[in-house]
């Protein structure tokens, strides 16, 4: 099924109305996380406003928001798909856009980070998906996937060293509602954890006490590879997992390598 903007748009949204002063939006707006904010007269949306523009026409004797703004916005609809408002913000410049019902209410918004944030789950039922197929094909055993919240403390890790740059990339995403979710197989008093070891650590440095997750659950109980792996590793809790911080992220590096190669060059120029 195509997702549409009603399954990602933030529905307490912040406006101003059309007649507040330029001040009193500006006091709304810092006292908000945005600097962007729909113009409302009534239920219906009639503009957006953003703080540069609250900015250059502030005045002592105090305009009103309705004399600044430019009438009328580009707006989607609840029943849009994500895809096809993302293409409108791509077309117009816009990071945020107004979602109106059929009467033109004010009923959400959607944003650059909500589309985002869509993309990634619906990129990582794949991951589960592939690694589904080649346990099952690896331990004859039959595996149903399903998807849940999972405590953290029951978690049984498998991967013996994260990175700390990659770690702070990982709360601030949590904490912006960006993070995917995690990939764990059930056994009997705990989950194995497969995928997902920074987001976990990041969860838990955070106090985040529960994750989304694909569940996998055999039909038969059989010690997998990377389980004796993690044993041999003495990896028991999230506590045995090393944090680097003398080294980047494999990606991290790549990105490094990939700027400096790029500044070399400009400098043979």
């Amino acid at each position: 099924m195509a997702v549409k903007v009603k399954d990602y748009m933030t529905k307490a949204v912040v406006t101003v109305p059309l007649d507040i002063s330029v001040r009193d939006a500006i006091s709304i707006m810092l006292n908000s996380p945005h600097h962007s904010l729909p113009v409302v007269k009534g239920k219906g949306v009639v503009g957006f406003v953003t703080a540069k523009e609250l900015l250059r026409h502030y005045h002592p004797l105090g305009l009103t928001v309705g004399d600044i703004i430019r009438n009328g916005t580009v707006t989607a609809h609840p029943e849009m798909s994500l895809d096809d408002a993302a293409r409108i913000m791509f077309r117009f410049w816009m990071e945020k856009l107004p979602v109106a019902d059929d009467n033109g209410n004010l009923v959400g918004l959607i944003s650059n980070i909500d589309v985002l944030r869509s993309h990634i789950e619906r990129t990582s039922p794949s991951k589960a998906s592939k690694l589904k197929i080649a346990l099952e094909g690896l331990h004859d055993v039959k595996i149903r996937g399903s998807t849940g919240k999972i405590s953290i403390e029951n978690l049984v890790p498998t991967q013996k060293r994260i990175y700390a740059d990659e770690l702070q990339g990982r709360e601030y995403e949590i904490q912006k509602g960006l993070a995917e979710p995690i990939i764990v197989i059930k056994k009997k008093n705990y989950y194995l954890l497969i995928d997902g070891h920074h987001r976990v650590i990041a969860a838990l440095r955070l106090g985040v006490k529960e994750l989304d997750a694909h569940i996998l659950e055999m039909d038969k109980d059989v010690e997998l590879g990377i389980e004796k792996t993690a044993k041999a590793q003495g990896l028991r809790t999230l506590n045995d997992i090393e944090v680097i911080d003398y080294a980047h992220h494999p990606l991290v590096e790549i990105t490094t390598r990939l700027l400096k190669r790029k500044e070399n060059v400009g400098d043979t120029h």
